[in-house]
């Protein structure tokens, strides 16, 4: 095995170093943007699994864009009441909001289906503004 030395050798590690962080970063990103018609497509063969829908994975993958996106949502309200701007909207502490699964469906199969290409991270921002505005 030979050892790369010198500029070029060092110049390619770091490229190849780059390369492998961006790919990291943005591959999560991009993996994560399900669309509310994938979601309610995702869900709908879920329930018609029945029972058996319990070992597919599936379900945590929708548990988590569903939990991923109440921690974004959140994290942005935190992040805005920091820096001093008016909060999007003042959902009630963590825990209380109860917003369950059929909540969730019910809002997403009531957008109309022009707008169910959204991100379920939009949608679910869209439906915790609506429920929970400042007062």
């Amino acid at each position: 095995m030979t050892k790369r030395t010198g500029f070029f050798g060092e110049a390619m590690m770091r490229i190849g170093l780059r390369i492998l962080v961006l790919t990291g970063v943005l591959l999560p990103v991009v993996a994560q943007a399900m669309t509310v018609e994938t979601f309610l497509a995702k869900a709908k063969a879920l329930q018609a699994k029945g029972p058996f829908a319990l070992a597919s994975s599936d379900l945590s993958l929708l548990r988590a864009e569903v939990k991923d996106a109440g921690a974004a949502y959140r994290a942005q309200i935190e992040a805005d009441r920091l820096a001093g701007k008016r909060p999007r909207a003042c959902p009630p502490p963590v825990g209380q909001a109860k917003i369950d699964s059929t909540v969730v469906m019910t809002e997403f199969e009531a957008l109309a289906p022009a707008k169910r290409k959204v991100s379920v991270q939009s949608a679910f921002y869209a439906m915790m503004d609506r429920r929970y505005p400042c007062r």
